[in-house]
């Protein structure tokens, strides 16, 4: 990585703990939303002097990796012009509960990153950090060579840009497995193998059962290997409902 400065796009809670992860490894970050930089004062002053917001303009000037951490449906909004020869970092998932009917998701014959990539023809999209729920991706991450270090799937067409993206993910204290092309990329999609649930200890899984968010907040990870992460991989059986589930947390 030559490029210091990592962009995001989307200051939700994968966005945010992104920013959190990059700071941590000595990284700048630039970030925005939709709504404009006047309304991550609360985060940026969380985040600190290694933090700024910007406008999606100048977070897109200023970078040459760009993590997409919005809605599913927002994609179709990313300017296509702009990203022109950037890598970017496909987080996305489809919420039918959040994001609402999308006909034109076919899981069966094309990934969600194959959309993502049809739309912003000319960048780099690699499939990453998108498998991992945010309180795990923020808590697992260790530095490299650590006993309990966690990897996660990584999937993409570019050499170069997937190479820039697994270093990446190594400074920022996970492990990768190469998927292969972007093609593949469904093997990470919800309701596969290594989706979610492997990260997290089944009692606070709400894959398995309802928790409460204080629960949920604050149990730990589990470390998922790489062997195992290639092991989940391969063990994955495309479909047509390859959607997201948001959590149904019991009541404090």
């Amino acid at each position: 990585m030559t490029n210091t400065t990592i962009g995001i796009i989307g200051s939700g809670m994968i966005g945010a703990n992104v920013a959190r992860l990059a700071i941590a490894a000595g990284l700048d970050i630039v970030i925005c939303n939709s709504r404009g930089p006047e309304t991550l004062s609360e985060l940026i002053s969380d985040l600190g002097s290694n933090a700024n917001a910007a406008t999606i303009e100048d977070v897109i000037n200023s970078s040459d990796l760009i993590v997409l951490a919005v809605p599913f449906p927002a994609y179709t909004n990313l300017p296509v012009d702009l990203l022109a020869g950037k890598t970017l970092i496909d987080t996305l998932n489809y919420y039918p509960q959040r994001d609402g009917e999308m006909p034109e998701v076919k899981t069966e014959h094309t990934a969600t990153s194959e959309m993502v990539q049809s739309h912003l023809a000319n960048s780099h999209v690699i499939r990453a950090l998108n498998n991992v729920d945010f309180v795990r991706l923020l808590s697992s991450a260790r530095p490299a060579g650590a006993s309990d270090r966690s990897a996660l799937p990584v999937a993409g067409n570019d050499p170069l840009s997937k190479d820039t993206v697994i270093k990446f993910l190594d400074k920022i204290g996970y492990d990768a497995f190469d998927m292969g092309p972007l093609s593949e990329s469904w093997r990470s999609e919800p309701t596969t193998p290594v989706y979610v649930a492997p990260y997290m200890h089944s009692e606070t899984s709400y894959v398995a059962q309802k928790v409460t968010v204080e629960i949920f907040k604050n149990a730990p990870g589990r470390t998922v290997t790489r062997d195992e992460v290639e092991i989940l991989v391969k063990a994955a059986v495309r479909h047509d409902k390859m959607f997201g589930k948001l959590p149904e947390f019991a009541q404090d």
